[in-house]
């Protein structure tokens, strides 16, 4: 945990990056904490958590005939399983950054392996969810609910937007706006918030 930045120091610098600083009330703490209290902090987990892994992120989305091609084609995932649950009405759709080739064929080995990977992202669809005109998913993004927005590293931010604008993303700040530069925020079809970032560059800006 050394080294890390504080949470107070990274939200700042997130809120500015999106060209606000409207921090929450609960965020109005003078400083955050030191180095020293963040080390004690973080314990050593020992061997228990050795194979312990962030294996999924969920969003609902309302159309998956909007938002499969958007994280597909836009984003450049895979479609690493589809499952369905009749019983719940609703299917999951797992993506993620993997080799196609790799991909289990067999359906409960492909679940398997699906569920192994580190960083999917789970999109469920509620059936039915995308004929109803007054469901909107992340509709008041201004309060604060404690989740923000999932980033992506690209090897060339402004080359990867100019292929957004392309394709018609919507953006909630492109890299050349608010005071922060070089760093983007799209919106996925629901409103979701994704980051987009190089990590040479970012390294550069916060050190």
């Amino acid at each position: 945990c050394e080294g890390i930045a504080s949470a107070e120091s990274m939200l700042n610098w997130q809120y500015s990056a999106l060209g606000s600083t409207n921090l929450p009330s609960t965020m109005s703490s003078s400083s955050g904490l030191s180095d020293a209290e963040v080390k004690a902090l973080c314990q050593d987990p020992g061997a228990d958590t050795k194979d312990f892994i962030v294996q999924q992120i969920m969003f609902h989305m309302k159309d998956p005939r909007k938002s499969l091609p958007f994280y597909t084609k836009v984003l450049g995932m895979r479609l690493l399983q589809k499952l369905d649950l009749p019983e719940y009405r609703l299917t999951a759709y797992f993506v993620g950054y993997e080799n196609e080739n790799e991909i289990p064929s067999g359906d409960k080995e492909r679940t398997e392996w699906t569920l192994s990977r580190k960083a999917t992202l789970e999109l469920i669809h509620n059936w039915g969810t995308e004929n109803n005109p007054d469901l909107k998913y992340n509709d008041n993004k201004d309060q604060f609910n404690g989740f923000g927005h999932i980033g992506l590293n690209v090897p060339d931010v402004d080359a990867a937007c100019a292929r957004f604008e392309k394709l018609g993303v919507s953006f909630k700040k492109r890299p050349e706006d608010g005071r922060t530069k070089g760093v983007a925020f799209i919106k996925d079809p629901d409103g979701n918030e994704i980051e987009i970032l190089n990590a040479t560059a970012m390294a550069e800006v916060l050190h």
